[in-house]
C-alpha cells in the first residue's frame, strides 16, 4: 500500500511542477483529497507556521520594494559589481547571497540577474559562469538567514536543542565556503566568450550586436522619498529577530503546558512567532513613515510571488506530512539502521525530495521531522539543512529561468536532455561541499 500511496504523492508533484506558480499547492491538495477520502489516512496538521512566515517575511520585502529600498539596494549592488567586473564570477553570487541572506528569500534576486550578465557580457566573461553560480548562491543562502521560512520551520522542529544562533553559526560559513567552491567550479566554466561558436553566430547580426552593447543601468531616475529608511527599518528588524534568537530569555514567558500556534509547551513565544511579528510590523513602520501605501504593496511583484509559495507550501507539505505521518512506522525501520550508522546519508534524503518539492521550507518541515524521530542528532541535522537546495536540479525554478532569459548571449541554458544544465554543476558542488563544511563545523561547535 506504502508505494501505491508514494506513487500518487509523486504524481502530485510532477504534474504541480509541471503546471508551475501554485501547480504545487493545488495538486498537493487533490493528492490530500485521495489520501483521506480514498485510503482513509489520517490528515496531518497543516503547516500554517511556515505559511504564515512566508506571508509575513515576503509582505515585508514586498513593502521594502513599494517604498523605493530595494531600488536602493540594487544600486549599491550595482555599484559592487561594476566596480571590478573581472571579478563578475565571484563578486556575482556573494551580492546574491548577501541579498538573500538580508530578505529570507532569493526572489529578490531578480534585479540583480540582468546587472551580472550585462556586467559578464560587457568584459566578454562567459555569463553563464557568474549566472550559475549567482543563482545557487541565493538558494544556499535560504538556509543561513535568520529570516528564512525554512530556517523558522527547522527551530521549530529541533524545539530548543538547537537555537537561531547555533544554526547561524554552522549555516552561514558552511554555505559560504559552499558558494565560493562553486565560484572556483565556474571560473573556467565554458568556452570562452569571444571562442563561442553560439554567441559568434548571434554577434553576425548587427542589430543582436548593438544590444549587447547597450548598457543596461538599473540606477536610472531618482529614488522614492522613503527608500533609504525603509531600508533603515527592514535592516533593524532583521537584527532584533537575531538578537532575540540569540537571548531567547528576552522574550516574556508564559505558564507552561498550554502550547498554541504562538506558544510552546514551556511557555515560550515561539521564535516563528517572533519573525511573524516583528516582519509585520516592520511593513506597518514601512507604510507609516516612508512614503508607501499598502495597496502599492499589494501590487509589488514580490507580494505576488510570495502568494504563489504559500499556496505551494500549504498543499505539497500538508500531502508530505501527511504521508509520512501514516507511514512513519515503516519508514523508520527501513531507514533506521542505515541513518543511524552513517547520519549523513539522510542529506541525500534531504536533497532529493527538495528536487520534487522546489522549497526549502517546504522540504524541511515534511522531512525534518523523521530525522528527529530516527535520532539523529540535531547538530547533525543543522550540519545537514544546506542539502534541502535541491530545487535547482529539475530546470523549472523562477530563479534558473530568469537567468537564462537575461542571459542574450545564450550562453546560460537548459540542456536537451533536461538535467545537463548550466546550474547542476555547480548546484551539486556548492550544496555538498556546504553539508561537508556543516559537518566540519558542527564537530566544533559541538
Amino acid at each position: 500500500m506504502i508505494w501505491l500511496e508514494f506513487a500518487i504523492l509523486l504524481a502530485a508533484i510532477l504534474v504541480g511542477a509541471r503546471m508551475k506558480g501554485i501547480g504545487l499547492g493545488v495538486m498537493g491538495m487533490v493528492a490530500l483529497a485521495v489520501y483521506i477520502f480514498v485510503f482513509r489516512m489520517r490528515p496531518a496538521d497543516p503547516p500554517i507556521d511556515v505559511m504564515l512566515i512566508i506571508l509575513a517575511v515576503v509582505t515585508t520585502a514586498a513593502t521594502l520594494q513599494a517604498a523605493g529600498g530595494m531600488d536602493y539596494l540594487v544600486r549599491l549592488a550595482e555599484k559592487i559589481l561594476r566596480s571590478k567586473p573581472s571579478l563578475i564570477v565571484l563578486l556575482g553570487p556573494l551580492v546574491t547571497y548577501c541579498f538573500t541572506l538580508f530578505a529570507g528569500t532569493s526572489h529578490i534576486t531578480y534585479s540583480l540577474l540582468p546587472v551580472i550578465s550585462e556586467v559578464a557580457t560587457k568584459k566578454r566573461i562567459r555569463p553563464e559562469r557568474a549566472l550559475s553560480i549567482s543563482v545557487i548562491s541565493a538558494h544556499l543562502a535560504i538556509t543561513a538567514s535568520p529570516v528564512s521560512a525554512a530556517t523558522a520551520a527547522l527551530i521549530t522542529i529541533l524545539n530548543g536543542q538547537a537555537d537561531l544562533l547555533y544554526i547561524l553559526k554552522i549555516c552561514i560559513p558552511a554555505t559560504i565556503i559552499g558558494t565560493l567552491a562553486g565560484v572556483a567550479v565556474c571560473w573556467k566554466k565554458g568556452k570562452e566568450l569571444d571562442k563561442d561558436p553560439v554567441f559568434l553566430e548571434r554577434m553576425k547580426d548587427p542589430v543582436f550586436a548593438a544590444d549587447i552593447n547597450t548598457d543596461i543601468r538599473q540606477s536610472d531616475g531618482p529614488l522614492k522619498p522613503g527608500a533609504k529608511l525603509s531600508v533603515l527599518i527592514f535592516a533593524t528588524v532583521v537584527l532584533l529577530i537575531v538578537l532575540v534568537g540569540a537571548y531567547p530569555n528576552l522574550l516574556p514567558s508564559f505558564e507552561a503546558g498550554k502550547s498554541n500556534l504562538a506558544i510552546d509547551l514551556k511557555g515560550h513565544v515561539k521564535m516563528a512567532t517572533v519573525i511573524e511579528l516583528l516582519m509585520l510590523s516592520a511593513a506597518a513602520a514601512i507604510i507609516l513613515f516612508c512614503k508607501t501605501t499598502a495597496a502599492e504593496v499589494a501590487k509589488a511583484p514580490l507580494f505576488t510571488s510570495g502568494s504563489q509559495a504559500v499556496i505551494a507550501v500549504f498543499g505539497v507539505v500538508w500531502m508530505s506530512a501527511t504521508f509520512m505521518q501514516t507511514n512513519t512506522l515503516v519508514i523508520e525501520h527501513t531507514l533506521g539502521d542505515i541513518v543511524r550508522a552513517a547520519p549523513w546519508t539522510f542529506a541525500i534524503a534531504l536533497f532529493v525530495l527538495g528536487i520534487l518539492l522546489f522549497s526549502q521550507a517546504a522540504t524541511t518541515k515534511a522531512l525534518m521531522p523523521l530525522g528527529v524521530a530516527l535520532g539523529i542528532l540535531p547538530p547533525h541535522l543543522v550540519a545537514m539543512f544546506p542539502a534541502v537546495n535541491g530545487d535547482f536540479v529539475l530546470p523549472g525554478y523562477p530563479t534558473l529561468l530568469a537567468a537564462v532569459n537575461f542571459d542574450r548571449t545564450g550562453s546560460t541554458h537548459f540542456g536537451k536532455y533536461l538535467l545537463n544544465h548550466s546550474f547542476m554543476i555547480p548546484g551539486l558542488v556548492s550544496v555538498a561541499v556546504s553539508v561537508i563544511a556543516g559537518f566540519f563545523l558542527s564537530g566544533i561547535l559541538g
